[in-house]
């Protein structure tokens, strides 16, 4: 496996902004709720056995497979960990990066099955990917997160996207986009989605938004199936907020946080969005790049013939 041995002013050097992590002593498990995930818990357990460490896990998660590790509840579980590694595909990854959302605990995320976008290794790269950390052979990058300030004044938050998505048999999102208190545009879409960058391939590409690195400290405004002359999308500061106004025509609408729907509005009702810098962290182990990623999931190959 290739190593990164890069330091913090390498990285910054490269326009990265990167963490550190000590020494590793407690591992945190986070588990996709169906795929088999034995070998690579077997594999974690006995790393962490070899250096006295400990291997913890959530209680319905653990508690159906034979291991060792210990059942905690969440709160102990972010805690205690100093390490946590995700199980699973893209969904799982994100779960675990709300659980310890605005804390420093990095994020292993390890791909179980289908390709993983968000996932740093495939399965069978975790022994080497092990020893990497305990070689402190990786960086820590820092990912951002959106935020909605939802009516009642209940927050969620999301590290792919927030979407105002039309409830199917009602009327299309009309929404009202203002930056920083001032109106700018109005949507009427299937849906509207504030994304981050890293949320950049998910359904912001599906949309037809750009792809942005997820290093890349700012957030993007895209309408879904846009009914309206203007259908472009917006690429906002991490330093600006953004209100999205429900209009009198709009249908109600459904509030999807990174796909998972948290809420409902109907016509008058606002979100307030803004970007929060460095709100999870992820290791980074060198292996494969953004692009790399990209190429391989979202199918982009070739390049157009210029006579």
């Amino acid at each position: 496996m290739p190593r990164t041995g890069r330091t913090r002013e390498d990285a910054h050097d490269a326009g990265r902004t990167v963490g550190v992590m000590g020494m590793v002593t407690t591992v945190g498990l986070v588990l996709h709720p169906a795929r088999d995930s034995e070998e690579a818990i077997d594999t974690i357990v006995k790393w962490a056995a070899t250096r006295d460490g400990t291997v913890l896990g959530l209680p319905d998660e653990v508690g159906r497979i034979h291991c060792s590790a210990v059942a905690v509840d969440p709160a102990t579980l972010v805690e205690r960990a100093d390490l946590l590694v995700s199980l699973g595909g893209d969904g799982t990854m994100l779960r675990t990066m709300r659980l310890v959302y605005g804390r420093t605990t990095p994020v292993l995320g390890v791909n179980l099955g289908k390709l993983g976008f968000l996932a740093e290794i495939d399965v069978g790269e975790l022994p080497p990917a092990l020893s990497a950390i305990d070689n402190h052979e990786f960086t820590v990058e820092p990912r951002m997160a959106v935020r909605a300030t939802l009516p009642g004044g209940h927050t969620v938050t999301a590290f792919n996207d927030i979407a105002l998505a039309r409830i199917p048999g009602d009327r299309m999102a009309a929404v009202a986009i203002s930056v920083g208190g001032n109106p700018f545009v109005r949507y009427a879409a299937d849906a509207v989605i504030v994304a981050t960058s890293t949320g950049s391939t998910a359904y912001n590409f599906s949309a037809g938004g750009p792809l942005v690195s997820p290093l890349v400290e700012g957030f993007l405004v895209v309408p879904a199936a846009a009914h309206s002359s203007f259908n472009r999308a917006l690429v906002l500061s991490a330093d600006e907020e953004v209100d999205l106004d429900l209009l009198p025509a709009s249908g109600g609408l459904a509030v999807e946080v990174d796909g998972t729907v948290a809420g409902r509005l109907t016509a008058g009702d606002r979100v307030s969005v803004r970007a929060v810098r460095g709100a999870g962290r992820v290791v980074r182990l060198g292996t494969t790049t953004f692009y790399e990623r990209a190429r391989r999931k979202l199918r982009v190959s070739g390049s157009a013939e210029v006579d």
